[in-house]
Parts: structure tokens; sequence; C-alpha cells
């Protein structure tokens, strides 16, 4: 059974940094591409960016140049970093995988940004 779990979201001023974890776990190895995704509120869900298993990562326009992923192939840990926080920024963040053709999502959590 294929489970992710988030972390480290929260409440944050605009400027600042926000690093949030996505523990993966599950008896299949085939963890090749993790994505983050975020959702605001009345919003759709957009895709962050991605990592795949060689540490090669992309990122969507709108966080591109301040942000980061990485990951941490024996703790099976995928990290995401944005920094220069907008309340643009502020949305439910969510990890995700895909394994034969099925999508596998975190339960999300909350990054919330103030001016």
């Amino acid at each position: 059974q294929v489970q992710l779990v988030e972390s480290g979201g929260g409440s944050v001023q605009a400027g600042g940094s926000l690093r949030l974890s996505c523990d993966y776990s599950g008896s299949s190895t085939n963890f090749n591409l993790m994505y983050w995704y975020r959702q605001a509120p009345g919003g759709q869900r957009e895709m962050v960016g991605e990592v795949d298993i060689f540490g090669t990562t992309a990122y969507a326009d709108s966080v591109k140049g301040r942000s980061k992923i990485t990951r941490d192939y024996a703790k099976r840990v995928v990290n995401l970093q944005i920094n220069n926080l907008t309340p643009e920024d502020t949305a439910v963040y969510y990890c995700n995988t895909k394994i034969a053709n099925t999508d596998y999502w975190g339960q999300g959590i909350q990054v919330t940004v103030s001016s």
C-alpha cells in the first residue's frame, strides 16, 4: 500500500521561507517521479514541481527561481523549499506520485502566507 505523508506546513510572513517534506512508503519500488502540487482557495490543483530518480527537477513558472525540490532515497523523503513567499503561495500543498496509471496523494498540508 502506497502512503504519502506531508509535514512542515504552517503560517509564515511574506518574504519568508518554508520547507515541506513528504515521507513516502509502500511495497512498490516504483517511486520514480515525485511531484508537489498545490491548491489555493477556490482554485484548481496545480503542479508546483517534480523530481525524478536522478534528482532532475522541474518547476512551475510561478515558483521557478525561488524553489528547490530534493529527495533522500535512503530515507524515502522528498522536500520542497520555497523562498521569498508571497500571499499567492497560500494553498494546501500535496505530495503525489503515479504508479501504474494510478495517482497517489498525501493528505495535504496547509501553507498560509500573510502580508
